[in-house]
């Protein structure tokens, strides 16, 4: 039986995965912004890409370098690859120059956007309505965030916030490029973890001249080597091992939809212990990203189809 044609279980464990994930990566803002201002955010970026990303391959090294040599995977791996050296680069800016609410929120908030468009653009695959309406919801939430939160970033430097959000969107491009290209190597028969392990691996070696061009602030101190720690091992690591679990059997347009749970765990961070603020529409847009995430991650997903790509 092929990949394709097992049958999809319910959200269950997969869902639950990405949850969990998703908590993780709501705390990188809050802890990034604890790094002395001598640290570029490409330098945080790409040291938690980096280190995490050696981390994934080294724990999966024999399986990674089978999809590697294998060409149906490989393409995919690549093309993941690229957005796995873009996001962590965009996302890192986007905060600092937006602030960590409104930088997580447009991130990952156009992350199904992108990844619905790339499953039409390369599959003509349709959503189900259970999706469109909880995708819908929660984009309203997370634009209703972003209208009702002001970050630290924004009301000392308001110039910087249109950047900043542009580098959001940059990121959460590049987040739905490789969750999607995550899936369709997965599809190719390889499992989860050699497939996160290759693509990680490869996106790490990418990122290797930023960190080595910018990462020496990084080694001033005690707290930035424990924040940098911390980001490789708990956002980066042990999220994208959940992350594959995830993707084992959900689709990229689904999985980028339940991910908009960190955003929401971010903008609660940010407030509770950045000091952002957060006005009431925006508490509005907190709590229709939880309904839409709740109901999207309690459904039943459909059977994969047998004859797809």
């Amino acid at each position: 039986m092929s990949p394709d044609s097992r049958p999809t279980p319910g959200v269950g464990s997969g869902a639950w995965a990405l949850v969990f994930a998703s908590l993780l990566w709501g705390t990188t803002g809050t802890a990034a912004s604890f790094m002395p201002d001598s640290v570029s955010p490409l330098a945080i970026g790409a040291s938690t890409m980096t280190i995490g990303g050696l981390l994934l391959f080294a724990i999966a090294a024999r399986t990674s370098l089978r999809a590697i040599r294998d060409a149906a995977s490989r393409k995919w791996l690549l093309i993941g690859a690229i957005g796995v050296v873009v996001y962590p680069l965009s996302f890192y800016l986007s905060m600092d120059l937006a602030g960590v609410a409104i930088g997580n929120v447009v991130s990952l908030g156009t992350g199904p956007v992108f990844a619905a468009l790339l499953e039409w653009l390369f599959e003509r695959r349709g959503l189900s309505r259970r999706w469109l309406v909880c995708t819908g919801v929660a984009i309203v939430g997370v634009v209703l965030l972003a209208l009702g939160g002001h970050g630290a970033a924004s009301s000392n430097a308001p110039g910087t916030v249109l950047p900043g959000i542009l580098f959001g969107v940059l990121a959460g491009f590049a987040y739905a490029l490789y969750t999607y290209a995550s899936s369709r190597a997965i599809r190719t028969g390889h499992p989860s973890n050699a497939v996160i392990g290759g693509m990680f691996g490869m996106g790490a070696l990418g990122l290797l001249p930023v960190l080595l061009a910018l990462g020496g602030p990084l080694l001033q101190s005690a707290q930035s080597i424990g924040i940098a720690a911390y980001l490789a091992l708990g956002p980066m690591f042990v999220a994208y091992i959940l992350f594959g679990i995830g993707m084992r059997t959900l689709r990229s347009s689904t999985a980028t939809t339940i991910t908009l749970l960190e955003p929401f765990v971010a903008t609660l961070l940010a407030i509770l212990v950045v000091g952002e603020r957060l006005e009431a529409i925006g508490w509005l847009g907190l709590g229709l990203i939880l309904i839409a995430v709740t109901v999207l991650t309690t459904a039943r997903q459909p059977r994969r189809n047998p004859h797809s790509a």
